[in-house]
């Protein structure tokens, strides 16, 4: 969705599936279970994460600042930082320094829209239309809600013309949305919807709650449990960002490779895979674009504008600790804050898209859902690709390698960020963290 260069661009439009200078600028790194400087500890018997934390800064692609916590039970076991929120001005990675997480937003969307089903005040299964009425024109009266959380409802793009600036302003983003017709008929095939996720769920909850999703947001989900997330950040919050920088660019063929070892697939089902959906002027290259409004050769996603503004999908800032904690409520209690009861959990972690064909594969083509797109209802569900801690964990990546997650099995909470943004399907940082988890987790 952002470009560093153009040949980064040309790559990140192509790829779904994502999702220092010096080690000497770590802070909070108790490798061995010991207390850290600055009141951050890693508990007993979690030294194995501080550990490959410590590593990620060493190897390929390396980190310039990032942060990982993790919560156990409702707990915290596990809050690492380190390395320099901004490289060019020196500047470190604080304990308030927060990141743009990309989609790993779609998660903390998805949590509230279950928040009101679990209050009784949205039925996945109804009708949008009832919510929203004018979005039953152009033949979207029968699509239920259940469809815009799992990316089945035919609406990844909006045809525009689109400026940013209306973007930013929502409302000329829900005309758009409520004058467009599905490509596909609705329910039958799924492909992600990578910006257009949260104008549709964003404005069910308007609708129902009065709120922007932000603003719900912030008083049901970050106030009660504390957390340092915002989507659509106060002014007053500008000097804790931090500077994004980008990893090495690829080429197609480096990623074609990182995708046949991340899915397991063979090399021409990869191959004819990506030619179909990542080319320029494809649905999935033109779903991050929005009707043109997010030109991928400007800089739009530095902006205060940007981050200023409500973009669901895509525009949380945050840090680890809040990622985790938020994911943390949902299968347990924080500090007497539990979001979601088990109940809801198990409804909105069916996955859906095993029942559906991707769209815009050519004839004769299939890619096994849990190789590809596993999602339920708002979120990526445990499969090879993305095992998380195990099978029944739920959460959302964000590309350039933020992700976030829960696993109600093992009841912990992970959230991992960073400001080296790599678009390698193959990246190893997060990766490389969740399985020192599961191995802490015995």
């Amino acid at each position: 969705m952002v470009d560093g260069t153009s040949e980064q661009g040309q790559v990140r439009r192509r790829t779904v599936l994502a999702g220092a200078l010096t080690t000497g600028a770590l802070v909070g790194l108790a490798g061995r279970g010991e207390a850290a400087e600055d009141g951050h500890a890693v508990e007993h018997g979690w030294g194995k994460v501080a550990d490959v934390f410590r590593r990620n800064f060493k190897e390929s692609p390396g980190e310039v600042g990032a942060a990982c916590s993790v919560y156990v039970g409702g707990r915290q076991v596990v809050d690492l930082r380190g390395g320099l929120a901004d490289r060019e001005a020196n500047r470190p990675w604080r304990k308030n320094t927060i990141v743009q997480v990309a989609s790993t937003t779609k998660g903390a969307t998805a949590i509230c829209a279950h928040l009101l089903a679990q209050r009784g005040e949205l039925d996945l299964d109804a009708p949008v239309a009832r919510y929203w009425p004018e979005f039953g024109d152009a033949g979207k009266e029968e699509i239920p809600v259940r469809w815009l959380l799992s990316h089945q409802a035919g609406l990844p793009i909006v045809d525009g013309p689109l400026t940013f600036e209306q973007a930013c302003a929502w409302h000329p983003v829900i005309r758009a949305l409520e004058a467009q017709k599905p490509l596909w008929k609705p329910g039958t095939e799924h492909v992600y919807h990578s910006v257009t996720y949260g104008f549709l769920v964003g404005e069910v909850v308007r609708r129902i709650t009065g709120k922007s999703l932000g603003t719900f947001f912030a008083d049901e989900v970050a106030r009660p449990l504390g957390l340092s997330a915002w989507i659509g950040l106060p002014e007053k919050h500008e000097h804790r960002v931090s500077k994004i920088h980008y990893a090495a660019p690829f080429t197609l063929e480096e990623l074609i490779a990182g995708m046949i070892k991340l899915t397991g697939l063979d090399a021409d089902t990869v191959t004819r895979w990506v030619t179909a959906l990542w080319e320029p002027g494809s649905v999935q290259a033109r779903a991050g674009e929005l009707g043109g409004a997010l030109d991928p050769t400007t800089d739009y996603f530095t902006s205060r504008a940007w981050r200023a503004a409500e973009f669901p999908a895509a525009n949380m800032l945050a840090d680890a600790r809040s990622i985790a904690r938020m994911y943390a409520a949902t299968v347990s209690t924080v500090d007497g804050v539990r979001l979601l009861n088990r109940a809801t959990v198990k409804k909105m972690t069916v996955v859906q898209t095993d029942r559906t064909r991707m769209h815009g594969l050519p004839p004769g083509l299939d890619i096994p859902a849990d190789r590809s797109f596993y999602m339920s209802l708002g979120f990526h569900r445990a499969c090879p690709p993305m095992p998380m801690t195990g099978p029944g964990a739920f959460g959302h990546p964000g590309s350039g390698g933020s992700i976030g997650f829960a696993d109600p099995d093992a009841g912990v909470g992970f959230g991992y960020v960073t400001n080296l943004w790599n678009f390698r399907p193959d990246d190893p940082r997060a990766a490389n963290l969740i399985e020192a988890v599961r191995a802490c987790l015995g």
